[in-house]
Formats: structure tokens, sequence, C-alpha cells
């Protein structure tokens, strides 16, 4: 369809924040441990995938976008793994290598089709490294349209406010996935997109849509945002801008699995505005990448093919 079509302007969006490997054991269960009331699972299948920043990074390019992803890795087999596969996928990968630190793993053991443990390996960045970063950062900057800035709270965007100050000084549009109780190290970003339980760490808890609207619009406010977007699971999205309050139902047809979602709507909504699309619709197009995507089993990816029917 030629109103969806990405040809307008080749989208350029630079992710940045906290890289993982999201890693799956896939097995049958056919009998419980004699050592302890759990299940045993045979694995007969492994696969890799990017998790975190990288999944943003990984569902922008399969959407159109040349992407970069700006992040921290360890010395390690699991940072070569995610280094393969960014070049695989011809993601622009700028991965400081950390050797005093572990590349943070998220260990899933599948039996069945259904998740049955998780176990994370993880470290904090080393300051040094942190401070290469943003060096990093401020160097690639002028080269991409639209920053995002993916904080899982693993310590990879302790300087997101100076990542944020230098991006508005040169016009980008910087959009946050935020993380934690306090998003004023977010203030002066284009756009964020919390979700519903982190949208109540930071506002309390609202009566009603007038009561959420009123929290949402001063939290916009004070944190001098463009346009927050909250995701509402279920209950689908709402908009909040100077000048509406957007709301815009789930289309999701089935939920199977709801892990990686926040990283494909951010990833979905960057891409189409830096190919010029307005905003609500936008963030139609997010919310339609969303719903799709809780439909897929662990972080996955949603095509142009899927989203427009092209």
């Amino acid at each position: 369809m030629s109103d969806t079509s990405l040809s307008i302007k080749m989208p350029r969006v630079l992710v940045v924040g906290d890289v993982m490997l999201d890693r799956y054991w896939f097995g049958d269960v056919s009998r419980i441990s004699p050592e302890a009331p759990v299940p045993v699972v045979r694995v007969e299948r492994r696969e890799d995938r990017l998790g975190g920043a990288a999944n943003v990074a990984r569902n922008a390019v399969a959407l159109g976008a040349h992407t970069g992803l700006l992040g921290v890795v360890g010395q390690d087999e699991a940072g070569d793994a995610i280094q393969q596969m960014l070049k695989n996928l011809e993601i622009n990968g700028y991965l400081n290598r950390d050797t005093s630190i572990s590349t943070i793993i998220k260990l899933r053991v599948i039996g069945r089709q259904q998740q049955l443990l998780r176990i994370d390996f993880e470290n904090s960045p080393t300051e040094t490294v942190l401070r290469d970063k943003l060096t990093r950062f401020n160097t690639l900057l002028p080269e991409y349209d639209v920053i995002v800035l993916s904080d899982y709270a693993k310590g990879s965007l302790v300087n997101v406010a100076d990542m944020i100050a230098a991006g508005r000084r040169l016009g980008k549009c910087i959009m946050v996935d935020p993380k934690g109780d306090d998003f004023s190290r977010y203030k002066g970003a284009s756009i964020l997109t919390p979700n519903k339980s982190e949208m109540r760490q930071v506002v309390g808890a609202w009566k009603n849509e007038e009561d959420l609207t009123a929290k949402a619009q001063q939290l916009r406010q004070s944190l001098e945002l463009e346009a927050l977007l909250l995701t509402r699971s279920e209950e689908g999205m709402t908009l909040f801008t100077p000048e509406t309050t957007l709301h815009i139902p789930t289309v999701a047809r089935e939920v199977y699995d709801v892990s990686g979602a926040g990283d494909t709507v951010i990833a979905a909504l960057a891409t189409m505005l830096g190919a010029g699309k307005p905003l609500s619709e936008a963030v139609a197009i997010a919310n339609r990448a969303g719903g799709i995507v809780v439909g897929k089993l662990g972080t996955a990816t949603v095509t142009k093919e899927e989203l427009f029917g092209i």
C-alpha cells in the first residue's frame, strides 16, 4: 500500500541501552525429577536471540530502518554471539567490550511451549567503559534521525540525561523506554513509552480515565516531553500530547507471550516517525505491531508484510 510505504524517507534509527542475549533451551517434559518436585527437561534444541536494546534494533531493522546499536557487552562467547547476529542482520553494531564483566544473558527453559524457568546472568558496566560509550554516542549522533534509549535498569544508561541533552541540541527525536520509579532523568526527551506498571510506580494508581489523563499530562509537562505514550497491554495504548489525549484499543488477536512487546512498539514508533509519519499514525502502526508480536513465542519481530500486508 502506498500510504504505508517507508519509501518516503529511509528511517535512520540509533538504539542505545542495555544489550542482552536471550538464550532459549527447548525440550520435552515427560517426568518429574526424583530429586525434587520439578519437571525434567530433556533439551532438544537451543536458540539465541538478540535481547533488551538489541531486540529493539532487531525490530527496527525488520521494518526497514537503517539501524545502529550502541551498548556494552563482555569480552566473552555471548558478546561474540551478539556481534555476529548484528552482522547477519546488517545492524551497525557499536559494542563496547568490557573485559571485567560478563554479557547479560537471560536463559529461558521451554518445555511443551511453556516457559518453565528463567535464569539471569548480569553485571553492571564499569565507569571507564560507560565514559567511552558516551563519547561514542556524541560522535554517532549526527548520523541518525531518531534515537531510542532502551533502559532495562542494568547500568548501561547512567549517562541518559547527558545523552538526551546532546540529542536535543542537535534537534533529534529522542524516545525513551523507561525503567524505575524516578523519571526525572528522562527530562527533555521527545517521547516516553512507559507501560502500566512503570507508570503506577511514578504517578501512583488512578481511579478512572479522567484521573489517569490528569496524572499523565502533569507528568508530561513536568518532564517537558512532546508526548507520553502509555502502553496498556490488553487495553491498548493512550497517547498524551499538549493538544490531545488519544486512545487506541488493542488489536491483539491472541496473547501468547508479552516478552519483548515493548521493544517492538518503540521500534515501530521510531521507524515510522523516522520515515516521516505523523505521530498519531505512527502510534496506530506501533499498536498494530505490538498486537502481532504478542502472538509469538519469546522476543520476536514483526515484518513489513505482517504489518502492512505487502
